[in-house]
């Protein structure tokens, strides 16, 4: 298949992605705007304001960042394993699989379209945030890289679950057994430091706490984990979910019949 005509393919199925979520935006956008604004009085305003100081940071300011990026974790992921389960509970998954389209850039456009839509959530709500308290960016490219390949990787592991899933029950497994967990344990409402040294040790071993505190050094400049190990870390993991996503596509596992 030629180059262009690849292209062609994959903006095709970027655009049918973004228009899926962007005709529903009250379902879509605006829930993850009004859920971090409950956060933000409750936490911030109420609670914050008897805690005092995080890291050398108002409390507000310390727990934003991972706000941001737990609706950009719960959003990618939601996109894309909704997505290609429907698609392939409708069956016309399979169409994708037997045209001449690359299966990578099946699966990069569902990818895509799941990463847009939690970039554009990571902007609605940081704008809302900005209203609430004054913005830091301590380190821009670092908040791009680390809510940019976040979502890939929260996607990927999105179009994987629905690849294994055989009822629409399957897909809701791991958001509430397995992300939302990680998520609330992953530092956005506390430091690690707070906690008894056994605590801290077994934390380390939460991805989603070093993904969150890479994101925070971006604004903040301040963070519980090691930068460089969060920064590969990502990195590592998905690559092996693109490898592992793409060898489930090639083999039609679950899929063809």
């Amino acid at each position: 298949m030629p180059y262009n005509e690849q292209l062609i393919a994959y903006k095709t199925i970027l655009i049918k992605e973004v228009l899926r979520f962007s005709r529903i935006w009250v379902q879509t956008i605006l829930p993850p705007v009004i859920t971090t604004v409950l956060y933000l009085l409750i936490f911030g305003n109420l609670i914050g304001s008897k805690i005092g100081m995080m890291d050398g940071h108002s409390y507000i300011d310390f727990i934003i960042p991972g706000l941001i990026l737990m609706t950009v974790i719960t959003n990618s992921y939601a996109n894309a394993v909704s997505s290609f389960y429907s698609a392939k509970f409708q069956r016309h998954i399979e169409e994708l699989l037997v045209s001449p389209m690359p299966n990578y850039i099946i699966l990069l456009g569902f990818i895509s379209g799941a990463v847009a839509r939690g970039m554009i959530v990571a902007v609605a709500v940081t704008i809302t945030c900005a209203f609430f308290t004054d913005m830091q960016f301590e380190h821009f490219f670092i908040i791009l890289f680390s809510c940019f390949f976040t979502s890939a990787l929260f996607a990927t592991a999105g179009v994987i679950n629905a690849i294994y899933a055989k009822t629409f029950d399957d897909i809701s497994i791991i958001p509430v057994f397995v992300l939302t967990p990680l998520t609330y344990l992953g530092g956005i409402f506390y430091s690690i430091k707070m906690l008894p040294d056994f605590w801290q040790q077994i934390s380390v071993f939460n991805p989603v706490l070093h993904m969150i505190n890479l994101f925070r050094y971006g604004f903040l400049g301040v963070s519980d984990t090691n930068i460089l190990y969060a920064f590969l870390f990502v990195v590592l993991v998905l690559i092996i979910l693109l490898s592992w996503a793409m060898i489930l596509l090639n083999k039609g596992i679950r899929i063809k019949t």
